[in-house]
């Protein structure tokens, strides 16, 4: 297989010269007007007046910030799955299905050739800032293994279909890439997970693997098979892919897994990259180290739009955009892309770290915050304390989710923590310890509703055994790279469910720091 790093690097060269020279407002205000130009003669357009649009405050002023049921209920419940004119021009080819994060329901995100085109440039320009910053990299000189979604595509209308956004991006790789990567399309179409994986194990071992990428609980799944299909080996990702470079994942926070992606990468020569993307589209890579934020991507067909995220769910919130955020406010994301979404909210919360270019990380969702009791954690907080809680008792977290249960008089937070070791008898005391040690520190309303554990008790743990949430997974979402646990469940009917289905096969009982 030729090694085409080379010829790449000249044109990563020339696109970060370019990317250097880019002014964020100018690049994000032109990229709007031709948006509105393109579907001003739409339903969504008319009604809005489009044509009488100039400059991003006048679009603010036209077009409020909406959610995926207002869209669905007032633009394209009636027209579906045939959407022709209704917020973007002609007709929708595609249809991203995803099972939603927090509530579980479903959502049909519209997409299209644009946006499937501005995806790979994401990756592209993600893949662009790893080859100028080692310059000797071979990344593209042998195999690049993805753990994607479903790859299966359903007809709902003639010209239309409804998947995975896994299945609707499959084919979207630049020629001179797609004969470089796994799975093959035999094994990515297999529908069981299990079957999956065990197949493309032992197969990844006979390649040249210099590339992995994924979310990372699903990706400390695979390289579990990995380790089954070469027993014997110390266990680490430079024995089995000695050439491996690059790992690229995104969907969850990173924090819980970085310990124990450090611990794999031992005595190789790999990096880890975060790429921020969604059904609606790849909205931001990490173009630095791990951990310094990720590049937002300004020229791929997404205006980005940053409500601060106390006003997220009023009827006329404050909304700004990248000719005015600021540092260190958590703001909700809404976007406006080249599928006919107006000033949708995403429900991420995203702060920025830096302006120039803008870089933000994500710390968690809109509706995804715990304050069931005036605690007021946010997403970000509680995976930094997990993640803590796992380096102090040296285990390694696979997948974890976390509810509050009111009851009277001890109201408190359980956490379901599936682990990769075997568990000892005071593992569950510990984590829960440390948990409530890092909330304190981190987070002032928490500390004093646990001031003598009269308002809120003291955190409970449960170990999960390894594979209880790919079981609930399995009966109630579908297994896979696009799926994912939600971290915090508020909705009792939803924590039960988790609780039933993981629970039965605990190893250990309920541990708190009482």
């Amino acid at each position: 297989m030729r090694d085409v790093t080379p010829l790449v690097r000249r044109y990563a060269q020339a696109r970060l010269w370019r990317l250097t020279r880019q002014a964020p407002d100018r690049a994000q205000a032109a990229l709007l007007r031709r948006l509105l130009r393109a579907a001003r003669h739409t339903r969504f357009g008319r009604a809005h007046d489009f044509r009488g649009i100039r400059n991003v405050d006048s679009y603010q002023k036209q077009v409020p910030v909406r959610g995926y049921s207002a869209f669905w209920q007032d633009w394209w419940q009636a027209a579906y799955p045939d959407l022709v004119d209704q917020t973007w021009p002609g007709r929708i080819p595609s249809f991203s299905m995803t099972s939603g994060t927090t509530t579980g329901r479903s959502k049909y995100i519209p997409h299209t050739p644009a946006m499937k085109r501005a995806a790979v440039r994401g990756f592209v320009d993600l893949l662009c800032h790893h080859l100028v910053l080692r310059p000797n990299s071979r990344v593209l000189g042998g195999t690049a293994l993805g753990l994607v979604g479903p790859v299966d595509l359903t007809e709902a209308a003639p010209g239309v279909d409804v998947g995975a956004v896994s299945a609707i991006t499959a084919n979207a790789l630049p020629g001179w890439l797609a004969p470089r990567v796994l799975p093959p399309r035999e094994i990515a179409e297999l529908t069981n997970w299990q079957e999956k994986i065990s197949r493309l194990a032992p197969l990844s071992l006979e390649k040249d693997v210099r590339f992995l990428g994924g979310s990372p609980n699903w990706l400390l799944l695979f390289l579990d098979e990995v380790a089954k299909a070469r027993p014997g080996r110390a266990g680490r990702l430079a024995d089995w892919y000695p050439g491996l470079e690059l790992i690229v994942h995104g969907g969850v926070n990173f924090a819980p897994y970085r310990q124990r992606f450090a611990e794999l990468m031992q005595g190789g020569h790999a990096e880890t990259r975060e790429m921020y993307s969604a059904s609606e589209g790849v909205f931001a890579y990490a173009d630095r180290g791990d951990g310094e934020g990720m590049r937002l991507h300004l020229d791929g067909q997404v205006f980005f739009e940053f409500i601060p995220a106390a006003q997220a769910r009023d009827n006329n919130p404050e909304r700004f955009w990248v000719g005015n955020i600021e540092t260190g406010v958590d703001y909700a994301l809404a976007v406006t892309t080249a599928a006919g979404l107006w000033s949708y909210l995403v429900g991420d919360v995203v702060r920025f770290v830096d302006l120039s270019p803008p870089r933000l990380i994500v710390v968690g969702r809109v509706e995804n915050g715990l304050s069931a009791f005036g605690e007021h954690l946010i997403e970000a907080e509680i995976a930094d304390a997990v993640a803590a809680a796992a380096a102090a008792t040296h285990v390694s977290i696979l997948d974890y989710c976390v509810g509050p249960v009111p009851q009277a008089g001890r109201n408190r937070h359980i956490y379901l923590i599936e682990i990769v070791e075997r568990a000892r008898p005071d593992t569950a005391g510990a984590l829960a310890a440390r948990i409530d040690e890092s909330l304190r520190i981190q987070n002032e309303d928490y500390a004093e509703l646990r001031k003598s554990d009269l308002a809120l008790a003291a955190p409970e743990v449960h170990l999960v055994a390894p594979g209880g949430f790919m079981r609930w997974m399995k009966q109630r979402r579908g297994l896979g790279g696009q799926y994912k646990v939600p971290r915090i469940v508020t909705d009792p009917s939803l924590l039960g469910d988790i609780q039933t289905m993981v629970l039965d096969h605990s190893i250990g009982g309920p541990a708190h720091d009482a």
